[in-house]
């Protein structure tokens, strides 16, 4: 813990394990809808990072894709499973980062389940485009930073801890183990 935090009069870290960091992955994940999508030994210029869409976060906290069989994520997947996953809910609170392994399929029934209309910008021949794949991420741990109460009470601790000289954060951080 670095010495910020050591200076706050009230708790502030707490680990989620179980229930409670599936819940976390899943409200996170369903409010920010994208996240930064990296896996091991990128191969194109991103090298490995993109930002995608989660198109569903059920309650076991595993994190659902789509993307085109033919793409660099399903080839860099296909060579390492394992993923790192990062969102941001907002410019100064709730940051969540994930490893987890991916695994795609073209399960025809989950698409059906997960397709939108507007995903017919990547998938021009509709929810039966035969490039449509499946990515199911399975969260195994993580790390989270957030507010206890809120951004106007977090704003308020800030401001009157600036006056006062003191540190007053309303942060809360930790790891998670679904």
């Amino acid at each position: 813990m670095n010495s910020i935090n050591r200076n706050q009069p009230e708790e502030n870290h707490r680990d989620l394990t179980g229930v409670e960091a599936r819940k976390l992955i899943s409200e996170m994940a369903e409010e920010v809808e994208t996240c930064f999508f990296c896996t091991s030994g990128g191969t194109g210029q991103s090298r490995g990072v993109r930002p995608m869409s989660v198109q569903q976060a059920d309650d076991a906290g595993h994190l659902w894709f789509l993307s085109a069989t033919d793409s660099h994520t399903n080839a860099e997947l296909a060579h390492d499973p394992a993923v790192k996953l990062f969102f941001q809910r907002s410019a100064h609170a709730g940051f969540m980062e994930l490893d987890g392994i991916a695994t795609v399929s073209q399960d025809r029934a989950k698409i059906k389940e997960l397709w939108k209309p507007i995903l017919k910008t990547w998938f021009t021949e509709g929810e039966t485009d035969p490039r449509i794949s499946v990515i199911q991420v399975v969260p195994r741990e993580g790390y989270y930073w957030d507010n206890k109460h809120g951004q106007m009470v977090a704003g308020a601790k800030m401001l009157i801890g600036a006056a006062i000289g003191k540190t007053l954060d309303d942060s809360i951080e930790g790891k998670l183990t679904p």
